[in-house]
């Protein structure tokens, strides 16, 4: 039996696995939770512990799955025996494809098939429980303001940030510009708090340029109150506590590497 680490650990697959079968959330709210623990968990398999999960893909093995738990735990398991199963299953064989991708596309395939399970298990939940239409309206529209995994694992959230950025700053003056390419050249981190120099406009200026910014760990918004920084590789963003940076630790970092980067091998 393979094992995720999950980015929590702690709890072994056995348990973790029995507590997902015993947990049915009943009301959107409860559904949505689960899909954000589930998804985080992935994210993470995906991202922040990329080496991991590639080493358990081992091709030479049986179909294997890509599980993600409502407690933002992964792991990489054999498909559930019983027939049919308590929920809806991941793409079976993830790992036979493996060695014979490039390393970026596989997990991007990957991605794909996890954004659609957790669609699969949110909407089985919505059956069971009898959501109505507009329960089933809500969901969705508090699904879809999240950003998906293959957006996240393949740079596309990223990149449309990028594009609404630009427009942005296309009908702003000069100074929203200028303000702009400082910030750019700034260490590579948004500023947890403004300085007391800057004025509002600035300030807000500066919220509306991050305000699309997504992490590359967990996917969701920048905020201003969050230390953030940002990878020298691939240019991705990350929440400090994602990555286990610390502001005071970033100033001796000349140039940062997110986990992603560093753990990336060369290829045959």
């Amino acid at each position: 039996m393979e094992s995720g680490g999950g980015g929590t650990g702690g709890v072994g697959v056995g348990a973790a696995a029995a507590a997902a079968a015993h947990y049915n959330p009943r009301t959107v709210e409860e559904v949505f939770r689960d899909f954000k623990g589930r998804r985080a968990a992935l994210i993470k398999a995906l991202t922040t512990d990329v080496e991991d999960f590639y080493q358990q893909c081992d091709p030479e093995k049986e179909n294997l799955c890509l599980y993600g738990f409502p407690s933002e735990q992964w792991e990489v398991n054999l498909p559930a025996e019983e027939v049919p199963p308590e929920l809806p299953e991941p793409a079976l064989g993830i790992n036979f494809a493996r060695d014979g991708m490039q390393d970026k596309d596989w997990l991007s395939l990957v991605a794909v098939h996890s954004d659609a399970w957790l669609i699969a298990v949110a909407f089985y939940f919505g059956s069971r429980f009898g959501f109505d239409r507009a329960d089933r309206k809500r969901l969705f529209n508090m699904i879809n303001e999240l950003p998906t995994i293959f957006e996240i694992v393949s740079g596309t959230a990223k990149k449309q940030s990028k594009e609404k950025s630009s427009v942005s700053n296309h009908s702003g003056n000069k100074s929203k510009s200028n303000s702009k390419a400082r910030a750019l050249e700034a260490p590579k981190y948004p500023k947890a708090t403004p300085t007391k120099e800057e004025d509002e406009v600035v300030d807000e200026e500066d919220e509306d340029e991050h305000g699309e910014t997504l992490c590359g760990a967990c996917g969701e918004n920048y905020a201003s109150d969050e230390f953030w920084i940002c990878c020298d590789i691939c240019e991705k963003w990350f929440h400090g506590k994602c990555v286990k940076i610390t502001p005071a630790r970033a100033e001796h970092i000349k140039q940062y590497k997110c986990p992603s980067c560093s753990n990336k091998r060369a290829r045959p």
